[in-house]
């Protein structure tokens, strides 16, 4: 723990230390290196790491954090709850692969508290790490990996649940090639993200295969609300059939782009849910995508089509990172 007495006075002088209500600063990264390396902690369950648990080691950065911290997790199965709290932003979880590295736990029910795994802050990465929720029905909600925090992104990392799998709660977040699965609104919330070169998998038929599940649940509440979930070149596949979503809000917005849809995808595509003869105000995209669910000629009537101008600026990286915040993340290859 000493690197961090060398440079705590800048925790002590950072803005907003006595009341967290500002925008915190960018996260700075080792000076001594050339490289974009962060400093290192380690969790070991066994002891040979600087901690036991993924939790003590966050509890143990100083609160408003302005450099990048990675704590290196050993391949193992950690069965606790982990929370990275608002005046923490500024951590680099580094499993050691998503089949190798996994926090589980089986919360249910609420779905504010029964999250896995909850990220407060803004300036958070992880990268091959499995957030599992261990409870299997599809009829409570039994969150694995919660996101509130802008400036947030994922790297193979693979999230497992039933019901409400992932909340995308709100923020600009990027997810690369990552493993979402899950049975009923399994991806949900208003963030702002894009999925890219993700896998997508139903697994209602495990359950009640005669019943639809539905993949997202996107929140967009008014119609200038920087809110909506974008999906590159994915992989949607599974078991049973789903939805491509239903609308959680009256402005839901859903991109779907170059990406390969088995039969999972159910002909309609999408639910209007509690918002029937609202349709026209949702942004539900199919464009350039293949496979036997991609057929769109059985579509709901009220599915976008949207010109080369209003498309770029979905599959655009802008469209989550126009102030180059994942430019200036951690190397995730070191």
């Amino acid at each position: 723990m000493q690197f961090f007495h060398s440079f705590s006075f800048i925790w002590v002088l950072a803005i907003c230390s006595s009341l967290w209500v500002c925008k915190a600063l960018d996260c700075q990264l080792n000076e001594s290196s050339n490289y974009k390396v962060a400093y290192t902690i380690t969790v070991d369950q066994s002891g040979n790491g600087n901690f036991t648990t993924i939790q003590s080691a966050i509890d143990s950065i100083p609160d408003v954090n302005t450099r990048w911290i990675r704590i290196r997790i050993s391949p193992e199965t950690y069965r606790e709850k982990v929370t990275i709290p608002v005046k923490k932003p500024c951590i680099f979880l580094q499993g050691e692969g998503s089949e190798l590295t996994r926090i589980e736990w089986g919360d249910h029910g609420v779905t504010g508290t029964s999250a896995t795994f909850t990220s407060y802050p803004e300036n958070i990465v992880a990268k091959g790490i499995t957030f599992k929720n261990t409870y299997n029905n599809p009829h409570g909600q039994a969150v694995s990996a919660r996101i509130r925090g802008d400036k947030s992104a994922f790297y193979d990392c693979t999230f497992l649940g039933v019901q409400d799998t992932f909340w995308d709660e709100k923020g600009r977040h990027y997810f690369h090639k990552c493993y979402i699965e899950g049975a009923v609104d399994f991806i949900f919330g208003k963030g702002k993200s894009i999925y890219e070169k993700c896998i997508i998998f139903v697994n209602m038929g495990r359950y009640e295969p005669e019943s639809p599940g539905y993949i997202t649940a996107q929140k967009k509440e008014w119609a200038e609300h920087e809110s909506g979930f974008v999906f590159k070149n994915c992989e949607i596949n599974g078991t049973g059939k789903a939805y491509l979503g239903r609308a959680w809000g009256p402005y839901s917005t859903v991109v779907i782009h170059n990406s390969t849809f088995s039969d999972v995808v159910v002909p309609q595509g999408w639910d209007a849910w509690e918002y029937v003869n609202q349709e026209g105000n949702f942004t539900y995209v199919e464009v350039d995508n293949k496979g036997l669910g991609a057929d769109t000629s059985n579509r709901v009537p009220w599915v976008k089509k949207l010109d080369a101008t209003e498309l770029s600026k979905f599959l655009s990286l802008s469209y989550v990172d126009s102030d180059g915040w994942l430019a200036k993340l951690p190397n995730i290859e070191e």
